[in-house]
């Protein structure tokens, strides 16, 4: 393995500051915030969103209902731009 080509990992915690949620890892990332978690110093990581926070993990993820305006817009629309005959569209 070559030498003082890797990067210095270091212990870091992430903070979740929406969700109050915090897990311990190894990153590259630095902060001039430093917790003692174990009896090792680790950098504090401030996020905003998180998986704790995330909508798609949360399952309060909202979903844009495409199928109901498209028929919305055909029962609306549909008798003044009727089907031409003989296009073969369907």
């Amino acid at each position: 393995m070559k030498q003082d080509i890797h990067p210095d990992y270091h212990p870091v915690v992430f903070v979740d500051t929406g969700a109050e949620f915090e897990f311990t890892s190894r990153s590259t990332m630095r902060s001039k915030e430093v917790r003692k978690i174990d009896g090792v110093d680790h950098f504090v990581i401030r996020l905003d969103i998180s998986s704790a926070s995330h909508p798609f993990f949360t399952g309060k993820q909202r979903f844009v209902d495409t199928a109901g305006r498209i028929d919305k817009y055909r029962t609306k629309y549909g008798k003044r731009y009727g089907r031409r005959s003989g296009s073969g569209a369907e």
